[in-house]
């Protein structure tokens, strides 16, 4: 049991995993704060116009699919870096399968 903690604890893929999710822990709390902003001005936007911004719902639905890429890979659902690490195309495959 011991021997294979040591092992895992040199792995190099193990830290360097570590360190990703550090990165992208910090992103979700910066995606978090301007989805907070986007949701505040679809808000401001319903109530002065009657209708959602058209131009912010196509940022918010991109960003709350980068979101959940990251999510994926902080909780160990995926390995593949979120971006920009690796392309945005997850993200892109998510957004065509999700309504609106």
């Amino acid at each position: 049991m011991q021997e294979d903690i040591n092992q895992n604890l040199q792995k190099l893929s193990t830290w360097k995993r570590i360190f990703f999710m550090a990165i992208f822990a910090v992103m979700v709390s910066l995606v978090q704060i301007v989805l907070q902003l986007i949701i505040l001005l679809q808000i401001a936007s319903m109530l002065m116009t009657g209708n959602p911004n058209t131009n912010i719902l196509g940022f918010g639905k991109k960003l709350s699919m980068y979101l959940y890429d990251i999510v994926l890979f902080l909780t160990f659902n995926s390995e593949r870096l979120p971006f920009p690490f690796s392309e945005w195309s997850l993200t892109e495959t998510l957004e065509k399968k999700s309504p609106r």
